[in-house]
């Protein structure tokens, strides 16, 4: 008798190796490469696994890929003209899928994302961009929809009296003499109702 093969998935395991690995990085465990970022004379220097920076960068996959060995194990990667906050932003990110940001910062991220080649971030940032963009056209749409309704009733500023100016008195039939009206011709339409 043979059996059937079954699948066994784990949901939270991608998020638990996830959360581990940026555990091990935050404590400096098994680190390999450190990665230093300066700009405008700001420098830090980050560790981190070269295997996570490989899987979410195909730019430091690159790298390490056709680095060769000196000096022990552990390698040094110097990035230029990033800056410090930008880049500790694009390590939390590639370490836990997600970063909170300023909504100033996206574009920046968004040009990280691509210097580096990471295509998770940078579609990321793409569709915070667009929803963004989204947002602000539906408020300017708003805005311009209460703009116009406001000068619609600008230019009508009382309905009421122009109502009742247009509407024909009730017995449009009868003229008031002396209005072009003879005598002869309102006899005439009295006797008609």
């Amino acid at each position: 008798m043979e059996s059937n093969p079954v699948l066994l998935e784990s949901k939270s395991s991608p998020i638990n190796l996830l959360n581990e690995m940026q555990q091990l990085r935050l404590l400096g465990h098994l680190c390999d490469v450190t990665v230093s970022v300066e700009y405008q004379g700001v420098r830090a220097e980050f560790p981190a696994h070269k295997a996570v920076l490989a899987a979410t960068s195909k730019f430091f996959k690159e790298v390490f890929l056709n680095e060769k060995p000196v000096d022990g194990p552990r390698s040094n990667v110097f990035l230029n003209e990033v800056q410090v906050a930008d880049f500790a932003s694009f390590l939390e990110f590639v370490y836990t899928a997600r970063v909170e940001v300023e909504e100033d910062r996206v574009q920046r991220m968004l040009e990280i994302a691509e210097k580096l080649k990471c295509l998770d971030l940078s579609e990321t940032c793409f569709q915070l961009k667009k929803q963004m963009l989204e947002s602000v056209l539906l408020e300017l749409q708003n805005f311009s929809e209460s703009q116009n309704s406001e000068e619609d009733s600008a230019t009508r500023p009382s309905t009421a009296p122009m109502a009742e100016a247009e509407q024909e008195p009730p017995d449009s039939s009868v003229t008031t003499p002396g209005c072009g009206a003879s005598p002869e011709g309102l006899a005439a339409k009295s006797k008609e109702k």
